[in-house]
Protein backbone atom coordinates (compact mmCIF):
# COMPACT_ATOMS: atom_id res chain seq x y z
CA UNK A 1 0.00 0.00 0.00
CA UNK A 2 1.27 3.52 -0.86
CA UNK A 3 2.27 5.49 1.64
CA UNK A 4 0.48 8.84 2.49
CA UNK A 5 2.48 11.75 1.46
CA UNK A 6 3.21 13.83 4.32
CA UNK A 7 2.25 18.00 4.01
CA UNK A 8 5.24 19.54 3.46
CA UNK A 9 6.61 17.09 0.81
CA UNK A 10 8.63 19.02 -1.49
CA UNK A 11 9.02 21.81 0.72
CA UNK A 12 12.60 23.03 1.09
CA UNK A 13 14.10 24.32 3.91
CA UNK A 14 17.45 25.92 4.76
CA UNK A 15 18.79 26.91 7.93
CA UNK A 16 21.73 28.82 9.12
CA UNK A 17 20.61 27.92 12.84
CA UNK A 18 22.12 27.05 15.77
CA UNK A 19 20.85 26.32 19.64
CA UNK A 20 17.38 25.25 20.34
CA UNK A 21 14.71 28.26 18.84
CA UNK A 22 15.24 28.10 14.83
CA UNK A 23 16.29 24.03 15.42
CA UNK A 24 12.93 23.58 17.20
CA UNK A 25 10.69 25.08 14.22
CA UNK A 26 12.62 23.82 11.47
CA UNK A 27 12.56 20.11 13.03
CA UNK A 28 8.99 20.22 13.23
CA UNK A 29 9.08 21.52 9.77
CA UNK A 30 10.86 18.36 8.49
CA UNK A 31 8.67 15.97 10.46
CA UNK A 32 5.79 17.34 8.44
CA UNK A 33 8.22 16.00 5.19
CA UNK A 34 10.04 19.32 4.73
CA UNK A 35 13.70 18.58 3.22
CA UNK A 36 15.70 20.69 5.96
CA UNK A 37 18.93 21.53 5.41
CA UNK A 38 21.29 22.39 8.19
CA UNK A 39 24.28 25.09 7.84
CA UNK A 40 26.85 24.08 10.20
CA UNK A 41 30.67 25.39 11.08
CA UNK A 42 32.90 23.12 9.80
CA UNK A 43 34.25 21.19 12.59
CA UNK A 44 32.37 22.05 15.87
CA UNK A 45 28.96 22.16 14.29
CA UNK A 46 26.03 23.89 15.91
CA UNK A 47 27.59 24.81 19.30
CA UNK A 48 24.23 23.12 20.78
CA UNK A 49 26.61 19.93 20.00
CA UNK A 50 28.45 20.58 22.89
CA UNK A 51 25.68 21.30 25.43
CA UNK A 52 26.23 17.75 27.37
CA UNK A 53 27.59 14.03 26.69
CA UNK A 54 23.74 12.56 28.23
CA UNK A 55 22.92 10.51 25.18
CA UNK A 56 25.73 8.33 23.83
CA UNK A 57 28.23 10.57 23.95
CA UNK A 58 26.08 13.75 22.46
CA UNK A 59 24.18 16.86 23.03
CA UNK A 60 20.59 15.92 24.71
CA UNK A 61 19.57 19.14 23.29
CA UNK A 62 21.46 18.39 19.99
CA UNK A 63 19.08 15.03 19.79
CA UNK A 64 16.28 15.93 20.47
CA UNK A 65 15.92 19.32 18.12
CA UNK A 66 17.87 18.23 14.86
CA UNK A 67 16.27 14.77 13.54
CA UNK A 68 14.41 14.63 10.11
CA UNK A 69 17.73 17.21 8.94
CA UNK A 70 20.94 17.16 6.51
CA UNK A 71 23.56 19.06 7.57
CA UNK A 72 26.31 20.66 5.40
CA UNK A 73 29.43 21.81 6.59
CA UNK A 74 30.24 25.89 5.38
CA UNK A 75 31.82 28.80 6.22
CA UNK A 76 29.28 31.55 5.59
CA UNK A 77 32.30 34.18 5.34
CA UNK A 78 34.29 31.98 3.21
CA UNK A 79 33.83 33.13 -0.81
CA UNK A 80 33.50 29.49 -2.07
CA UNK A 81 31.08 28.34 0.03
CA UNK A 82 28.69 31.45 -0.05
CA UNK A 83 28.52 30.00 -3.53
CA UNK A 84 27.63 26.99 -2.46
CA UNK A 85 25.04 28.41 -0.13
CA UNK A 86 24.08 31.10 -2.64
CA UNK A 87 22.47 27.67 -4.81
CA UNK A 88 20.74 26.10 -2.23
CA UNK A 89 18.75 29.46 -1.57
CA UNK A 90 18.06 29.77 -4.95
CA UNK A 91 16.51 26.30 -4.44
CA UNK A 92 15.04 26.58 -1.09
CA UNK A 93 11.44 27.31 -0.13
CA UNK A 94 12.20 28.68 3.05
CA UNK A 95 14.96 30.16 4.90
CA UNK A 96 15.11 30.67 9.02
CA UNK A 97 18.45 32.01 10.73
CA UNK A 98 18.89 33.09 14.27
CA UNK A 99 22.07 34.13 13.81
CA UNK A 100 23.75 36.96 16.64
CA UNK A 101 22.03 40.32 16.07
CA UNK A 102 22.85 42.17 12.90
CA UNK A 103 25.04 39.08 11.53
CA UNK A 104 22.33 37.77 9.01
CA UNK A 105 22.45 41.70 7.74
CA UNK A 106 26.51 41.86 7.48
CA UNK A 107 26.59 38.46 5.14
CA UNK A 108 23.99 39.78 2.87
CA UNK A 109 21.44 37.65 4.01
CA UNK A 110 19.08 40.00 5.25
CA UNK A 111 15.65 39.65 4.28
CA UNK A 112 15.56 42.53 1.76
CA UNK A 113 18.33 41.12 -0.09
CA UNK A 114 16.72 37.52 -0.02
CA UNK A 115 13.10 38.36 -1.23
CA UNK A 116 14.47 40.72 -3.91
CA UNK A 117 16.70 37.99 -5.06
CA UNK A 118 14.34 35.37 -4.78
CA UNK A 119 10.63 36.32 -4.72
CA UNK A 120 9.23 33.61 -3.80
CA UNK A 121 11.33 32.92 -0.39
CA UNK A 122 9.94 33.04 2.82
CA UNK A 123 12.57 34.48 5.38
CA UNK A 124 11.93 33.84 8.89
CA UNK A 125 14.64 35.63 11.11
CA UNK A 126 14.49 34.90 15.07
CA UNK A 127 15.71 37.12 17.62
CA UNK A 128 16.13 37.44 21.25
CA UNK A 129 14.83 41.28 21.60
CA UNK A 130 13.52 42.22 18.07
CA UNK A 131 15.36 44.16 15.50
CA UNK A 132 14.43 47.45 16.69
CA UNK A 133 14.62 49.29 20.05
CA UNK A 134 17.08 50.02 22.27
CA UNK A 135 17.80 45.94 23.09
CA UNK A 136 18.25 44.84 19.28
CA UNK A 137 21.68 44.58 19.99
CA UNK A 138 21.65 42.61 23.20
CA UNK A 139 22.57 38.71 23.35
CA UNK A 140 19.60 37.01 24.36
CA UNK A 141 19.66 33.17 26.05
CA UNK A 142 16.38 31.32 27.40
CA UNK A 143 17.08 31.97 31.02
CA UNK A 144 18.03 35.71 30.54
CA UNK A 145 14.83 36.42 28.36
CA UNK A 146 12.80 34.23 30.95
CA UNK A 147 13.94 37.47 33.39
CA UNK A 148 13.05 39.91 30.74
CA UNK A 149 9.75 38.54 30.74
CA UNK A 150 8.91 38.72 34.01
CA UNK A 151 8.41 34.67 33.70
CA UNK A 152 11.14 34.05 36.91
CA UNK A 153 9.84 36.49 38.77
CA UNK A 154 6.26 34.53 39.21
CA UNK A 155 7.97 31.31 39.05
CA UNK A 156 9.00 29.34 42.51
CA UNK A 157 8.21 29.66 45.94
CA UNK A 158 7.49 32.50 48.03
CA UNK A 159 10.82 32.50 49.19
CA UNK A 160 12.79 32.00 45.85
CA UNK A 161 12.45 32.59 42.16
CA UNK A 162 12.83 29.62 40.06
CA UNK A 163 13.69 29.71 35.81
CA UNK A 164 11.32 27.26 34.30
CA UNK A 165 12.59 23.70 34.33
CA UNK A 166 12.63 23.73 30.49
CA UNK A 167 13.48 26.97 27.95
CA UNK A 168 10.47 28.25 27.60
CA UNK A 169 11.72 31.24 25.74
CA UNK A 170 13.41 28.95 23.35
CA UNK A 171 10.48 26.98 22.60
CA UNK A 172 8.08 29.73 22.39
CA UNK A 173 10.18 31.51 19.53
CA UNK A 174 10.52 28.21 17.76
CA UNK A 175 6.83 27.57 17.85
CA UNK A 176 5.69 30.90 16.41
CA UNK A 177 8.77 30.69 13.69
CA UNK A 178 6.70 27.24 13.19
CA UNK A 179 3.54 28.56 12.86
CA UNK A 180 4.10 31.63 10.75
CA UNK A 181 6.70 29.57 8.26
CA UNK A 182 3.09 27.23 8.03
CA UNK A 183 0.88 30.13 7.50
CA UNK A 184 3.10 31.45 4.60
CA UNK A 185 3.52 28.38 2.99
CA UNK A 186 -0.44 29.08 3.15
CA UNK A 187 -0.46 32.68 1.71
CA UNK A 188 2.72 31.75 -0.95
CA UNK A 189 -0.30 29.46 -1.82
CA UNK A 190 -3.10 32.11 -2.98
CA UNK A 191 -0.80 34.94 -3.82
CA UNK A 192 2.39 33.22 -5.53
CA UNK A 193 4.74 35.41 -3.64
CA UNK A 194 7.50 35.01 -0.30
CA UNK A 195 7.50 36.70 2.44
CA UNK A 196 9.47 37.32 5.27
CA UNK A 197 8.83 37.41 9.05
CA UNK A 198 10.25 38.52 12.32
CA UNK A 199 10.07 36.24 15.70
CA UNK A 200 11.29 37.94 19.28
CA UNK A 201 11.82 35.46 22.34
CA UNK A 202 10.39 38.32 24.23
CA UNK A 203 7.74 39.00 21.96
CA UNK A 204 6.63 34.93 21.80
CA UNK A 205 7.46 34.61 25.71
CA UNK A 206 5.49 37.37 25.81
CA UNK A 207 2.56 36.12 24.87
CA UNK A 208 2.60 33.05 27.41
CA UNK A 209 2.99 35.43 30.10
CA UNK A 210 -0.77 37.02 29.06
CA UNK A 211 -2.79 35.81 32.27
CA UNK A 212 0.11 37.10 35.10
CA UNK A 213 0.14 40.41 33.12
CA UNK A 214 -3.52 40.93 33.37
CA UNK A 215 -3.75 40.17 37.05
CA UNK A 216 -0.87 42.27 37.88
CA UNK A 217 -1.67 44.95 35.80
CA UNK A 218 -5.54 45.22 36.32
CA UNK A 219 -5.59 43.47 40.07
CA UNK A 220 -2.95 45.54 41.58
CA UNK A 221 -0.54 43.18 42.56
CA UNK A 222 1.34 39.87 41.01
CA UNK A 223 -0.10 36.28 41.47
CA UNK A 224 2.24 35.04 44.09
CA UNK A 225 4.89 32.03 43.60
CA UNK A 226 3.21 29.02 44.55
CA UNK A 227 5.74 26.62 43.76
CA UNK A 228 3.73 23.49 42.31
CA UNK A 229 0.00 25.62 43.24
CA UNK A 230 -1.68 27.71 40.90
CA UNK A 231 -1.40 31.75 42.07
CA UNK A 232 -5.58 32.09 41.01
CA UNK A 233 -7.46 28.86 41.12
CA UNK A 234 -8.03 26.91 44.66
CA UNK A 235 -7.48 24.07 44.79
CA UNK A 236 -5.43 23.47 42.26
CA UNK A 237 -2.49 21.80 43.07
CA UNK A 238 -0.46 18.98 45.71
CA UNK A 239 -2.24 17.30 47.88
CA UNK A 240 -0.67 14.54 50.58
CA UNK A 241 -2.66 11.60 51.35
CA UNK A 242 -2.28 9.07 54.24
CA UNK A 243 0.60 7.06 52.76
CA UNK A 244 2.86 10.04 52.09
CA UNK A 245 2.64 9.86 48.67
CA UNK A 246 1.14 13.27 46.43
CA UNK A 247 -2.12 13.81 44.69
CA UNK A 248 -1.95 16.59 41.95
CA UNK A 249 -6.15 17.98 41.94
CA UNK A 250 -7.17 20.76 39.54
CA UNK A 251 -10.83 21.92 40.53
CA UNK A 252 -12.13 24.54 38.16
CA UNK A 253 -15.57 25.15 38.74
CA UNK A 254 -18.47 25.21 41.28
CA UNK A 255 -19.90 21.86 40.41
CA UNK A 256 -16.40 20.59 40.73
CA UNK A 257 -15.58 22.24 44.17
CA UNK A 258 -19.14 20.39 45.10
CA UNK A 259 -18.26 17.55 44.08
CA UNK A 260 -14.77 17.40 45.66
CA UNK A 261 -16.36 18.32 49.13
CA UNK A 262 -19.34 15.84 48.73
CA UNK A 263 -17.53 12.60 46.96
CA UNK A 264 -14.27 12.76 47.51
CA UNK A 265 -13.84 14.39 50.97
CA UNK A 266 -17.11 13.95 52.38
CA UNK A 267 -17.74 16.91 53.86
CA UNK A 268 -20.32 18.34 52.52
CA UNK A 269 -20.77 21.64 54.90
CA UNK A 270 -17.67 22.67 52.85
CA UNK A 271 -19.23 23.53 49.26
CA UNK A 272 -21.51 26.29 51.51
CA UNK A 273 -18.64 27.53 53.84
CA UNK A 274 -18.88 31.12 53.17
CA UNK A 275 -15.14 31.12 53.56
CA UNK A 276 -14.80 28.57 50.34
CA UNK A 277 -17.30 30.56 48.31
CA UNK A 278 -16.50 30.81 44.95
CA UNK A 279 -12.55 30.69 43.62
CA UNK A 280 -11.41 34.15 44.73
CA UNK A 281 -12.26 33.13 48.19
CA UNK A 282 -10.67 29.80 47.73
CA UNK A 283 -7.61 30.91 46.70
CA UNK A 284 -7.37 34.06 49.44
CA UNK A 285 -7.77 30.96 52.10
CA UNK A 286 -5.50 28.42 50.20
CA UNK A 287 -3.39 27.68 52.88
CA UNK A 288 -6.56 26.62 55.31
CA UNK A 289 -8.23 25.01 52.85
CA UNK A 290 -5.19 22.82 51.81
CA UNK A 291 -5.03 21.83 55.63
CA UNK A 292 -8.79 20.94 55.28
CA UNK A 293 -8.15 18.37 52.58
CA UNK A 294 -5.02 16.90 53.57
CA UNK A 295 -6.98 15.99 57.03
CA UNK A 296 -10.01 14.71 54.70
CA UNK A 297 -7.18 12.32 52.81
CA UNK A 298 -5.63 10.90 56.19
CA UNK A 299 -7.14 8.05 56.10
CA UNK A 300 -6.71 7.35 52.27
CA UNK A 301 -3.69 6.36 49.92
CA UNK A 302 -3.10 8.11 47.12
CA UNK A 303 -4.64 5.06 45.05
CA UNK A 304 -7.83 5.36 46.95
CA UNK A 305 -7.72 9.48 46.90
CA UNK A 306 -6.95 8.92 42.65
CA UNK A 307 -9.94 6.35 42.66
CA UNK A 308 -12.84 8.60 44.34
CA UNK A 309 -11.31 11.85 42.04
CA UNK A 310 -12.07 9.88 38.69
CA UNK A 311 -15.59 8.71 40.16
CA UNK A 312 -16.26 12.00 40.88
CA UNK A 313 -15.20 13.62 37.10
CA UNK A 314 -12.26 15.95 39.30
CA UNK A 315 -8.96 16.27 37.59
CA UNK A 316 -5.99 14.57 38.93
CA UNK A 317 -2.72 13.21 37.92
CA UNK A 318 0.75 12.19 40.03
CA UNK A 319 3.88 13.61 39.67
CA UNK A 320 6.05 11.29 37.98
CA UNK A 321 9.98 11.60 37.34
CA UNK A 322 11.40 12.02 33.65
CA UNK A 323 12.08 8.09 34.06
CA UNK A 324 8.45 7.75 35.02
CA UNK A 325 7.58 9.61 32.09
CA UNK A 326 9.52 7.51 29.76
CA UNK A 327 7.29 4.68 31.06
CA UNK A 328 4.12 6.21 31.07
CA UNK A 329 1.38 3.64 30.49
CA UNK A 330 -0.82 6.16 28.41
CA UNK A 331 1.78 6.89 25.83
CA UNK A 332 3.03 3.33 25.25
CA UNK A 333 -0.63 2.28 25.02
CA UNK A 334 -0.89 4.39 22.04
CA UNK A 335 2.44 3.12 20.73
CA UNK A 336 3.97 6.89 20.81
CA UNK A 337 7.66 6.15 20.79
CA UNK A 338 9.73 5.98 17.89
CA UNK A 339 13.48 4.32 17.32
CA UNK A 340 15.41 7.38 15.63
CA UNK A 341 18.80 6.61 14.51
CA UNK A 342 22.28 9.36 15.85
CA UNK A 343 25.12 9.17 15.05
CA UNK A 344 26.58 7.35 17.95
CA UNK A 345 23.47 5.12 18.26
CA UNK A 346 19.40 5.08 18.19
CA UNK A 347 17.71 6.86 21.19
CA UNK A 348 13.74 6.64 21.66
CA UNK A 349 11.66 9.69 19.93
CA UNK A 350 8.42 10.41 20.98
CA UNK A 351 5.68 11.06 18.12
CA UNK A 352 5.17 14.91 17.29
CA UNK A 353 1.87 15.93 18.86
CA UNK A 354 -0.45 16.26 16.12
CA UNK A 355 -2.06 12.72 15.15
CA UNK A 356 -3.33 12.45 11.98
CA UNK A 357 -5.14 9.23 11.32
CA UNK A 358 -3.60 6.81 8.31
CA UNK A 359 -0.34 9.05 8.47
CA UNK A 360 2.96 8.09 10.12
CA UNK A 361 5.03 11.45 10.61
CA UNK A 362 8.50 11.12 9.16
CA UNK A 363 11.52 10.35 11.73
CA UNK A 364 14.67 10.62 9.89
CA UNK A 365 17.86 10.55 11.52
CA UNK A 366 19.95 13.10 13.81
CA UNK A 367 22.91 14.41 11.14
CA UNK A 368 26.67 14.17 11.84
CA UNK A 369 28.32 17.97 11.51
CA UNK A 370 29.01 17.78 7.14
CA UNK A 371 27.54 14.58 6.96
CA UNK A 372 25.70 15.88 3.69
CA UNK A 373 27.98 17.90 2.43
CA UNK A 374 29.55 16.52 -0.25
CA UNK A 375 26.40 14.75 -1.91
CA UNK A 376 24.82 18.23 -1.78
CA UNK A 377 27.89 19.84 -3.09
CA UNK A 378 27.27 17.14 -5.58
CA UNK A 379 23.88 18.04 -5.92
CA UNK A 380 24.30 21.47 -6.69
CA UNK A 381 27.30 21.06 -9.20
CA UNK A 382 29.94 21.73 -6.80
CA UNK A 383 33.18 19.07 -6.92
CA UNK A 384 34.81 20.57 -4.05
CA UNK A 385 33.81 18.38 -0.80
Amino acid sequence: MAMTPNALDGITVVALEQAVAAPLATRQLGDLGARVIKIERPGQGDFARAYDETVHGQSSHFVWLNRNKESIALDVKDEADREVLTALLARADVFVQNLAPGAADRLGLGPDVLREAHPRLIVCNISGYGTSGPYRGKKAYDLLVQCEAGVVSITGTPEEPAKAGIPVADIAAGMYAYSGILAALYERERTGAGSSFDVAMLDALGEWVGFPYYYANYGGNPPPRNGARHAAISPYGPYTAGDGAVVFIGVQNEREWAALCERVLEHRELAVDPRFAGNSARTEHDGELTAIIERALAGLSAAEVEQRLDEAGIANARMRTMAEFAEHPQLAARRRWRRVDTPAGPVDALLPPVDVPGREPRMDPVPAVGEHSAAIRAELGFDRP
